[in-house]
């Protein structure tokens, strides 16, 4: 038993310094980290890769910049991915309680904001979320197919950043 994780210490490069890892340990870690990661975000939910709030974005980025020390090996490999995996049960039961909690969900997802309502501008909502006319008129032509600002009955910026039209 000792000879296989001893083999495996040397394949993976654990407790060699950075600056002496080969290419095989790099990229050994790097397939390592990869498989432990998709497991894990599969486990997580399949909501942090799809949705584009804030909320998701700060889990990917996060863990992007963990994960990746522990292919450069500039942390410990093990507490690393598992640094990690506490990242994203931490994103899903947060998810959790934004599920059954509303206010918490504002907190951690935000909420959309109405910058049109019965073809009038909302100009002052527009600036807190620094959208120009222009901004809205080509979001209004690429996902609302309308050109005419008077046939919208309601325009919100989502969570998610997007924005959405109901025509009237």
């Amino acid at each position: 038993m000792n000879a296989l994780w001893s083999s495996f210490e040397t394949l993976l490069g654990l407790g060699v310094e950075p600056k002496d890892l080969t290419f095989i340990q790099i990229s050994l870690r790097g397939i390592v980290v990869f498989l432990v990661t998709l497991i894990t975000v599969r486990l997580g939910h399949k909501r942090s890769l799809s949705r584009k709030t804030p909320f998701d974005a700060v889990l990917l980025v996060i863990l992007a910049a963990v994960l990746s020390r522990a292919i450069n090996g500039s942390a410990a490999f093990f507490a690393t991915l598992g640094g990690g995996m506490v990242l994203v049960l931490l994103h899903r039961l947060f998810a959790r309680f934004a599920y059954y909690s509303h206010r918490f969900g504002i907190l951690v997802k935000g909420r959309p904001d109405i910058i049109v309502r019965d073809g009038e501008c909302d100009f002052q909502m527009m600036r807190r979320n620094h959208l120009s006319i222009h901004d809205l008129e080509e979001d209004m032509r690429l996902s609302g197919h309308i050109d005419d600002l008077s046939k919208i009955r309601l325009a919100r910026v989502e969570r998610s950043g997007d924005i959405s039209f109901i025509k009237k």
